[in-house]
């Protein structure tokens, strides 16, 4: 899917002044909320932002913030390791 958005000139020039590539930053931050909302993973990250590994991945979630292992994957690996009796 390709999505298009428009932008008056004036105000495209002026994002583009402070972030660069304005559909870099776009994608970037589609990616963050789609992420934070469970819907993607870090695979999907590593494909939609053409990422070679998963510490490339980790490293941008650090830049932004935005913490790869959370409280509630501390929880479920701790059910896990009780019920295998680990």
């Amino acid at each position: 899917m390709e999505v298009t958005i428009n932008l008056p000139d004036d105000i495209a020039q002026r994002l583009q002044a402070q972030w660069g590539d304005v559909s870099r930053r776009v994608l970037e931050e589609l990616v963050l909320e789609g992420y934070r909302a469970r819907i993607l993973g870090e695979s999907d990250i590593r494909r939609l932002l053409g990422f070679e590994t998963r510490f490339e991945v980790h490293d941008f979630l650090c830049e932004h913030q935005v913490p790869f292992y959370t409280l509630e994957d501390l929880q479920h690996d701790r059910e896990t390791s009780q019920r295998l009796g680990l």
